[in-house]
C-alpha cells in the first residue's frame, strides 16, 4: 500500500533500527502510539524526501518460550487504518479523488438506467433513483473539490515546513 500510494517500496516497514538527523526529530509530529508508529515515520520520511536506506537484517524465529505482544490481526487493523489516514492527510487529491471515483461510479451505475429509459419513453418513472444518482454525483464533485482545496493547503503547509526545516539546519551550523 505504501508504495501504491507513496511511490516508494521499504523491504519491511515494521522492523529494524531508524537513525534520525536533528532536523528530522524536530520536525516530526508523532502523532500515533504503539506500533502504527513505524509506519507513521516511514510515510513521514517519504512524504518529505528525507533520504532513506534499507539496511537489511537477519531475521530470527522468537526464542522457544517467549511469548508474542502482538495481535496480528488487530495491530495489523491499526497499521491498515494508520495508513489511510496519513493517505488521506499527506496525499489528500489522490484521497478524495478515488472517494469522487467510487461515487461516480454509483452514481452512473445508478443513474445510466434512467437516463436510458427516459431517452426511449420520455418518462422518469424511477425519480427517487434519478434523485439518488444525482446525489452520487454531486458528492462526486464535492470530494473532488475537497481534494483540490487539501492538496492546496497541504502543498502550502510542505513549503512553511521545508523553510522551517532550512531554519533549523542554518542554526545547527
Amino acid at each position: 500500500m505504501i508504495k501504491w500510494i507513496y511511490g516508494y517500496s521499504f523491504d519491511d516497514v515494521m522492523t529494524g533500527y531508524r537513525a534520525f538527523s536533528r532536523p528530522f526529530v524536530k520536525t516530526f509530529p508523532v502523532m500515533s502510539e504503539g506500533f502504527q508508529i513505524e509506519t507513521e515515520i516511514s510515510i513521514h520520511a517519504v512524504d518529505r524526501r528525507w533520504r532513506i536506506k534499507d539496511v537489511p537484517i537477519v531475521y530470527r524465529d522468537r526464542p522457544e518460550g517467549s511469548v508474542s505482544k502482538l495481535n496480528t490481526i488487530g495491530d495489523g487493523m491499526k497499521v491498515m487504518i494508520a495508513i489511510a489516514s496519513l493517505f488521506k492527510n499527506y496525499r489528500p487529491l489522490k484521497f478524495f479523488s478515488l472517494a469522487a471515483l467510487v461515487l461516480a461510479a454509483i452514481g452512473l451505475l445508478l443513474g445510466i438506467p434512467v437516463i436510458v429509459e427516459f431517452f426511449e419513453t420520455g418518462l422518469v418513472p424511477r425519480l427517487p433513483t434519478a434523485l439518488l444518482a444525482t446525489a452520487f454525483m454531486f458528492l462526486c464533485g464535492l470530494s473532488f473539490a475537497t481534494g483540490l482545496v487539501l492538496d492546496n493547503l497541504a502543498k502550502t503547509e510542505r513549503k512553511q515546513w521545508e523553510l522551517e526545516v532550512y531554519k533549523i539546519s542554518e542554526s545547527d551550523r
